[in-house]
């Protein structure tokens, strides 16, 4: 299974890009990974930031095929402990599924196209996190997931 991450903005923080870097080498093994960094739309009048949404979401869904498997990251959506987040890659590895695709939206949030067109609406935490360090979780969380998947061992 490939797995997508379609992100808003650049991450500019050195010690998140390493972070990053690091843990999309430690996938090699296991998963191809690759992420996708979009321009999130400027927002100059808050009365505009449905309309920016929207636009994001045309960008966003231009990377999505029919058939891929959409996460989106949504702050009200289902939390996983890590080892049922294995579990449900694990399932969609199982099922035949051959591209996952997580989306983290802009700190507006996601536009209610993406969220509509989602298979699973997943929420990190109850707390809230910058977008940039949402993606070093995330990529991290992968990881993790494959290693409970093969039975390998991992720091506790």
């Amino acid at each position: 299974m490939k797995i997508k991450i379609i992100a808003l903005g650049k991450i500019k923080e050195k010690f998140l890009k390493e972070g990053i870097d690091e843990f999309f080498k430690r996938l090699i093994p296991y998963t191809p990974v690759e992420i996708i960094e979009l321009q999130p739309v400027e927002i100059k009048d808050e009365n505009l930031t449905e309309r920016a949404l929207e636009e994001e979401g045309d960008k966003i869904l231009a990377h999505v095929k029919p058939l891929s498997y959409l996460i989106t990251m949504e702050i009200n959506g289902k939390q996983f402990s890590s080892e049922e987040f294995s579990m449900k890659l694990e399932e969609l590895i199982n099922t035949g599924i051959t591209e996952t695709i997580f989306v983290i939206g802009s700190s507006c949030g996601i536009s209610k196209k993406v969220s509509d067109r989602a298979n699973l609406k997943m929420s990190m935490s109850k707390m809230t996190f910058l977008h940039q360090f949402a993606r070093l979780i995330l990529v991290e969380q992968i990881y993790r997931a494959f290693k409970i998947m093969r039975h390998e061992t991992y720091h506790k």
